[in-house]
């Protein structure tokens, strides 16, 4: 099992190209289950999530053709002309929850879809019953059995009017690729409105979908009777500028988020700012820098455009530097605080106190042996071991192959002193 071994207290500097996004490419490539003709994704990052799923969608009969292009980006093309059935097994859906969006352009286009009840990360409760009454809502019947979701629609799903009770990101992107091929119209209220959703949405309609209301938390979809082919650039993975901002940032580095945009990181850039690094767009993208001086800031995690869920643990890692004391609420999963016992063995001064963590500023962290237990809690210790004093080892790192696109490789060109080592 791999593990990455970092001698910390380099500061940043230089350029890192920012991937595609990995939660906007994984519905992206659900989508072409919506049409016959073939769909063309640009800046597909390689990761181990998008294979997972294109495994799944090889295993319903999609042929999917991956290839670089001169700028070292990948692109992948995927065509569902010769689907022949609609089971998502057990082996496959348990790799990932995001296995669950094959569901909604399945029962559209094909009226039926068997798909395993989904896996993940251990960061909490992810239920999907919204998946599942926003479809009832479309006229599907479903039955849970066997650890399957079983859904029929033999006369196709029918525009409705559905409220979701919370902004789920997959429960949205799920209704709205059933609801582009139903029969009448449907609205979606209460729907989630991160970008990757607005990146989903601009790709539908570029397939002969007809959506209203982007950026929104109100979506009309005008149904259609069949969608067609594109080809689609995948939005660049806003997390993964934010993590690198603030590697930038802990380093008391100065780095440019190539392809970043600030219009899709408000949240954690005005956070930054208060901090103290400065965060300016760039002709290409963001341009972080910053002096190791830190001011601690308080986090609460919100639903889209509030402070994402996803760059938690990252930026505790930044208030454990900083000068005062900071409370994280984390709003959105309830078990996502794994990563503090590991930050503690570093050094850092963290307390978990009814549902949240008080995070008193330190003058340095400490290299140690640490171990990864999810995908954003692996990138938060990567970002401890930059800032610590000494070495520090992250074991169970297939967590980041997930999420991060060479890391080590792009933290390695900024001057970090980082490495991968593998064993049989």
């Amino acid at each position: 099992m791999d593990t990455i071994l970092i001698r910390g207290g380099v500061p940043l500097q230089g350029t890192v190209q920012i991937s595609g996004a990995k939660n906007a490419t994984l519905p992206l490539m659900a989508a072409c289950l919506l049409t016959s003709q073939p769909i063309v994704l640009k800046g597909v990052p390689q990761l181990a999530d998008i294979n997972t799923l294109a495994d799944l969608l090889s295993e319903l009969g999609v042929t999917i053709l991956k290839s670089n292009d001169s700028n070292e980006t990948s692109s992948m093309t995927l065509c569902a002309r010769s689907v022949n059935h609609t089971k998502a097994p057990y082996d496959l859906v348990r790799k990932m929850r995001a296995s669950i969006l094959v569901l909604g352009p399945l029962l559209a286009r094909f009226g039926e879809a068997i798909v395993s009840l989904p896996g993940g990360c251990a960061i909490g409760s992810r239920p999907v019953d919204i998946h599942l009454s926003g479809l009832e809502s479309l006229g599907a019947r479903i039955k849970l059995k066997d650890g399957y979701i079983r859904a029929n629609a033999p006369n196709g799903l029918i525009g409705a009017h559905y409220r979701l009770n919370t902004p789920s990101v997959g429960a949205t992107e799920n209704l709205l690729m059933a609801a582009v091929l139903a029969d009448g119209n449907t609205t979606l209220e209460n729907a989630a409105r991160e970008p990757e959703i607005n990146d989903l949405i601009r790709c539908l309609c570029n397939m002969g979908a007809n959506i209203k209301g982007l950026g929104t938390s109100c979506l009309q979809i005008y149904g259609q009777t069949k969608l067609h082919g594109t080809t689609h650039s995948v939005m660049a993975d806003r997390i993964e500028a934010g993590t690198y901002a603030i590697a930038s940032a802990i380093t008391g580095g100065s780095v440019e988020l190539k392809g970043a945009q600030l219009a899709h990181l408000e949240a954690p850039m005005k956070l930054l700012g208060n901090a103290g690094v400065e965060c300016t767009q760039t002709e290409h993208g963001i341009r972080v820098e910053s002096t190791k001086y830190l001011k601690s800031v308080d986090v609460i995690t919100q639903p889209y455009p509030g402070f994402p869920t996803d760059l938690q643990a990252q930026t505790m890692v930044l208030m454990s530097l900083a000068d005062k004391t900071a409370i994280f609420r984390e709003k959105v999963f309830e078990n996502r605080f794994m990563h503090v016992p590991e930050l503690a063995r570093m050094g850092a001064n963290i307390k978990l106190y009814d549902g949240n963590a008080i995070v008193n500023g330190v003058k340095e962290l400490k290299g140690a042996q640490v171990m990864a237990t999810d995908l954003r809690a692996s990138s938060c210790l990567i970002l401890a071991g930059l800032a610590a004093k000494g070495s520090t080892k992250v074991s169970r790192v297939y967590h980041l192959d997930r999420g991060y696109e060479k890391i080590e490789k792009k933290l390695a060109l900024l001057g970090a002193n980082i490495e991968r080592i593998s064993t049989a």
